[in-house]
């Protein structure tokens, strides 16, 4: 039995890709053993959102064929599909993998492991049989590439990719030349892969894509379904309880959108909204096709529709040409809003895009004093949001036990993703508990007064 080690790098989608080469893996009669371990196989899924991704891509598959040279090095995923031609260069690789061959992840191994029989030992790819290239131009495919999974590593909820791709272009983003144009999946395949998993257990799911607000733009005539009508799909599923979402653009956030949300009780009230810039200008340079002002119209039709929603949102500072009083403009807007979380971010060049070729580049040091005032606001924010909830009823979905103030407790979340926790005792794990949460336990876990288990 030939023994495989994964490791994951970037967002959730390549986790959840990772899961599914895991499981074809394990199909296919391979043990599966932790990183650091040695193994016959090391494959390592990449991201290349920077130049700092590309370097950390770099160094896990160095450190694979440190821990084992005979072992096969496979490199899956974004920073192969950006960086293929360097890539065949390496020494610690053997096998490269684009981003719309994931599915044959298999075949491809026992292919490799057929040339490699016979030849000499000691010889390797100075030997001249070289690194398998699996890449293709991604740009031109147009299918969606079918990865699924049965269940999820250790978490109560599921994250499930239902869309891949990017038709934006944003000036600061390589992703679209990485996992190409829109492609969606068929919504009867998810749908029953959300039955698989609430069969399994599972209580929540979490819809993820690249750009999941473009689900269903690349179907067409009688096959035309949108994001709102997959989410309805899903809220027929009996077992799941939460529909949770991941990353929206602002301008999916229509009255008819949010009106229908509201009405599915297993909609989670808890919308990442990416934002990037609070400042017209900046967003402009950025390419992101909306403006400040429509952005608030989107945060008070959310917070018209739903009570108290969790409205979550990134931030990058820095960006070219961003002025003080651009940065100005940006912080009292985000002031302005009022958010739970802020996910801030400096400013990272990155080969390949415009932004990389745009003059007047911040310096470093003013990216990271920028930072540290909104990563400052966000804690005060965060703070605000989670002692809003002390005193109200409501559900947590249990998840892990937890040490807070050297007592033990079992914590979860609220729909709106506010953790709490109870005392703990008999295992509890991916159980809804109602109860009033009361008082706060930390700087982040709301204390749940549990009535009914």
């Amino acid at each position: 039995m030939r023994t495989a080690a994964l490791h994951n790098l970037g967002c959730k989608v390549n986790s959840y890709e990772t899961e599914a080469m895991q499981q074809l893996l394990e199909e296919a009669g391979y043990r599966i053993v932790p990183f650091q371990e040695k193994a016959d196989v090391y494959l390592i899924n990449t991201c290349s959102v920077t130049n700092i991704a590309d370097r950390k891509s770099r160094q896990m598959l160095h450190r694979a064929k440190k821990q084992n040279p005979e072992a096969v090095v496979v490199a899956a995923g974004c920073y192969v599909q950006a960086a293929s031609e360097e890539l065949k260069k390496d020494l610690s690789v053997d096998v490269i993998i684009g981003n719309n061959k994931k599915k044959e992840l298999v075949p491809i191994l026992e292919a490799f492991f057929e040339s490699r029989e016979g030849r000499d030992e000691d010889g390797g790819r100075e030997a001249g049989w070289g690194c398998q290239s699996h890449v293709e131009d991604i740009g031109r495919d147009h299918q969606y590439e079918e990865l699924k999974i049965s269940r999820i590593a250790d978490h109560t909820r599921a994250f499930l990719k239902v869309q891949d791709g990017c038709n934006q272009f944003c000036s600061y983003c390589i992703i679209p030349y990485v996992r190409g144009r829109v492609r969606s999946r068929r919504p009867e395949d998810v749908e029953a892969e959300v039955q698989k998993l609430s069969e399994k257990g599972y209580q929540e799911v979490v819809l993820t894509g690249i750009h999941l607000s473009s689900y269903g733009v690349d179907f067409s005539g009688e096959q035309r379904e949108d994001l709102l009508g997959l989410i309805k799909r899903i809220h027929q599923v009996p077992g799941i309880q939460r529909i949770r979402l991941g990353s929206l653009e602002p301008r999916i956030i229509t009255e008819e959108f949010v009106k229908e949300l509201s009405c599915l009780e297993k909609v989670c009230p808890h919308f990442h909204l990416s934002l990037q810039s609070g400042c017209n200008a900046t967003l402009a340079r950025m390419n992101r096709r909306y403006t400040r002002e429509e952005y608030a119209d989107r945060c008070a039709l959310l917070r018209r529709y739903f009570d108290n929603p969790a409205v979550t949102t990134d931030v990058i500072v820095g960006f070219p040409g961003e002025t003080a009083e651009e940065f100005e403009e940006t912080r009292s807007f985000l002031e302005q809003i009022g958010f739970y979380e802020m996910h801030i971010f400096k400013y990272s060049r990155r080969a390949g895009t415009r932004a990389d070729r745009m003059p007047d580049q911040v310096p470093e040091q003013v990216k990271s004093e920028r930072s540290d005032i909104l990563l400052e606001m966000e804690k005060r924010m965060s703070a605000s949001y989670r002692k809003s909830f002390a005193g109200r009823r409501t559900t947590v979905l249990l998840e892990e036990p937890v040490v807070i103030g050297g007592r033990e407790y079992m914590a979860g979340f609220t729909k709106e993703y506010v953790k709490a926790a109870l005392p703990a005792g008999e295992n509890r794990k991916n159980t809804m508990v109602e109860g009033v949460l009361t008082h706060m336990l930390d700087e982040e876990v709301l204390f749940l007064s549990a009535e009914k288990l």
